[in-house]
């Protein structure tokens, strides 16, 4: 038995060496120091790209710089065992180079971002997760000020002092990622400017998204690059990014590299037969189901290229009262997604004769929607006679759940011979007589479905269930358990991940194009949002980025 061990641990040790020599690098390990900007330039940006270069030829790795972003895409990335943004600013990196970092960290890269590295790349939540927060404004000047290093048991500030007084920028931060392991904090009492409170950190470190962050708020002067200090505690957090010199291992990556754009081809279907067309649906047979908002179903038959009316509900599509230009009409329509078998299909409309949004299911046969196959699903109360924001998009998602859109019924004009007025901001009048104005009626009213975007479980009879996870448990007093997300002013395209629920959708906006934070809010913003769970989204007492 001896004799078989001995060579039995012998195979074992040179598979786990094998196993290890092909997933180190050979030789130094290489750092890329990436220093573009789009917003303010350091002027110490030379200094620490100098400083940085200096330290890899003393501590045994090599050192790249650039400030080309085209650097960042899989084969180059693949070379370094950490990337540095130093005092980067603005929107620095494409979606294609963005994918691809993601896709570095992901595989085991490591990442230092150094002071403004957390002033870039506002538009990338992804981005600011990893580096650990977002700047948030600065004092002016360089002021003195006390810093406490809080785990002294790290490389980077094991040889600082508990109490550290030293000269530099300091940021304030937002949106700071709960998981960073803090290193030093900066004491608010010992300059005037912060805006973080009583934890205020200034250096951090935490594994994310399969790869190393390590981060430090220092940096902004030129003289930060010749303080020994500083440089190694800027080592150290360089040292911890590189890890163990490892290559990528890209079979743990889970963003997906951005196709290049020649490899799509735009084929024209069908023109100049559609007249206000509001959403579409894919068949099984690749034919194309068109809702239009006078009411029309057309059908693109893929076969033949010819487009015709499958069918016509008598909507509520034009307003009686001169100048008001209404938005209602067939709203969205969508196949079952047992379409084959069931032929059923869904449609969100504004019948003629009664002042509600209408969810129902018909059948589609033999290219014939049949009107007296309607089964009623559900309704929106709204008020008539009035603009604008319907929503009305409907998706599934997985399990048979569907989602639809409803916007808030609500005018976001001036109202007319009115001393104050909305002026394209949030219409927030509740003075009796004025409820068009006042989107609180719906969007910000939890027992109404407008303003909403409603999640149900559909059967195959046409009733529908309350699936677990919408905002409002099934019995609460003033709700509607059929409400997933509120606070909605118009969400009117929708559409759900069939991998993971995610639903994402696009909310139009106010028009108010300035800012009046002192009396009537933000200015508006179109919104492209995602709801990985149920929520309140804001609208009307929040819009943009809340």
């Amino acid at each position: 038995m001896k004799k078989l061990f001995v060579p039995c641990v012998l195979i074992c040790l040179i598979c786990i060496l094998l196993l290890t020599s092909c997933s180190e690098r050979s030789g130094k390990p290489r750092v890329l120091v990436f220093s573009k900007t789009a917003g303010w330039h350091h002027s110490s940006i030379p200094n620490g790209v100098a400083a940085i270069s200096k330290l890899g030829q003393d501590n045994g790795f090599l050192v790249d710089t650039t400030t080309d972003a085209s650097w960042f895409n899989e084969d180059s990335l693949g070379k370094y065992a950490a990337v540095i943004f130093l005092q980067t600013t603005g929107d620095v990196l494409n979606n294609y180079q963005e994918a691809d970092f993601e896709r570095y960290i992901q595989a085991g890269g490591g990442f230092v971002g150094i002071h403004s590295a957390a002033d870039t790349e506002y538009d990338w939540g992804w981005y600011g997760r990893l580096v650990g927060a977002y700047f948030n404004g600065h004092p002016q000047g360089t002021p003195q000020a006390m810093l406490h290093v809080v785990d002294a048991t790290d490389n980077s500030t094991k040889h600082l002092p508990k109490y550290w007084q030293r000269v530099d920028e300091w940021y304030n931060y937002k949106k700071l990622n709960p998981d960073n392991h803090v290193l030093i904090e900066l004491d608010e009492t010992s300059y005037q400017g912060g805006t973080n409170g009583k934890t205020h950190p200034i250096a951090w470190y935490h594994d994310y998204d399969g790869g190393r962050a390590w981060y430090t708020g220092l940096g902004h002067t030129e003289a930060s690059y010749t303080e020994e200090p500083f440089l190694k505690h800027l080592l150290a957090g360089i040292q911890y990014a590189m890890g163990e010199n490892k290559k990528p291992d890209y079979g743990k990556t889970h963003t997906e590299r951005v196709p290049d754009a020649d490899r799509f081809t735009k084929v024209t279907l069908s023109q100049g037969v559609f007249s206000e067309p509001t959403e579409m649906a894919v068949l099984p047979n690749l034919d194309v189901l068109v809702s239009q908002r006078r009411g029309e179903f057309l059908l693109y038959k893929k076969e033949s290229g010819e487009v015709k009316r499958v069918g016509l509900l008598n909507v509520y599509w034009k307003a009686v009262t001169p100048g008001v230009n209404t938005e209602t009409g067939l709203l969205g329509v969508q196949a079952d997604p047992d379409f084959a078998k069931n032929h059923f299909i869904y449609a969100y409309y504004s019948p003629v004769d009664s002042s509600v949004d209408r969810l129902s299911r018909f059948r589609l046969e033999n290219d014939t929607i049949n009107l007296y196959s309607e089964k009623v699903i559900l309704e929106v109360k709204t008020d008539r006679e009035i603009c604008c924001h319907t929503g009305g998009s409907i998706a599934f998602g997985p399990n048979r759940t569907l989602f639809v859109s409803a916007g808030d019924n609500s005018t976001p004009f001036d109202e007319p011979n009115q001393k104050y007025n909305t002026y394209s901001f949030a219409p927030l009048d509740d003075r009796p007589g004025y409820k068009q104005y006042d989107s609180r009626r719906g969007a910000g009213n939890s027992n109404d479905l407008r303003g909403k975007i409603l999640r149900i479980r559909m059967n195959e009879d046409g009733s529908y269930e309350i699936p677990d996870g919408n905002l409002f448990p099934k019995g609460t007093l003033k709700t509607r358990p059929e409400i997933y997300v509120m606070g909605n002013r118009n969400p009117y395209r929708i559409t759900v991940d069939q991998k993971n629920s995610f639903l994402y959708w696009g909310e139009v906006g106010p028009d108010a194009n300035a800012d009046s934070i002192g009396r009537r809010g933000p200015r508006g913003y179109d919104e492209i949002n995602q709801a990985q769970k149920a929520g309140n989204f804001g609208w009307p007492y929040f819009v943009g980025d809340n």
